[in-house]
């Protein structure tokens, strides 16, 4: 059976599928269909800090489904704009764990990452399957991947 390790760029998830869809992503229906590309021996969520309790009982969600929910605060800057990416950790976090799985699963659609794919395929031999809102998901990225599979209604919730 083949090792899948799955990496979830949640804030672009949740805008995205919002932005185009406007219902939030169904992390259950994910892991269901992720599950027949073989055994899930990783998974990790990558979130944002957050003191609203609706976050908080989200995140406890993903931990109950078999994610590892990995937390950054949110940083206001002095100028009124902030920061809260991951994608340096999740990059990091896929370039550990390549090494020893078949399929590493990305959700995010942000093309920055068809860099980090590209190393996992020629570097690792991993292959690689993006999940992404086709609409705003880079080519690059969309390219990059062994497989790309548009989120749609089915993976959204009701």
């Amino acid at each position: 059976m083949k090792r899948v390790a799955i990496f979830v760029d949640v804030q672009n998830i949740y805008y995205t599928t919002k932005q185009a869809f406007g219902r939030s992503f169904d992390y259950r229906k994910l892991w269901e269909d992720v599950s027949f590309l073989g055994e899930i021996v990783h998974a990790n969520a990558y979130a944002i800090e957050s003191k609203h309790i609706g976050q908080q009982n989200f995140q406890s969600a993903l931990r109950a489904i078999g994610f590892k929910v990995k937390l950054k605060p949110f940083i206001q800057r002095s100028d009124g704009s902030a920061k809260g990416d991951w994608d340096v950790g999740i990059t990091l976090d896929v370039i550990d764990i390549a090494p020893s799985v078949d399929i590493v699963v990305l959700l995010s659609g942000d093309g920055d990452f068809a860099m980090l794919i590209e190393k996992v395929k020629n570097d690792y031999g991993a292959a690689s399957h993006v999940y992404g809102v086709k609409s705003l998901t880079a080519k690059a990225l969309m390219d990059a991947a062994d497989r790309f599979t548009p989120i749609d209604t089915q993976l959204l919730l009701r």
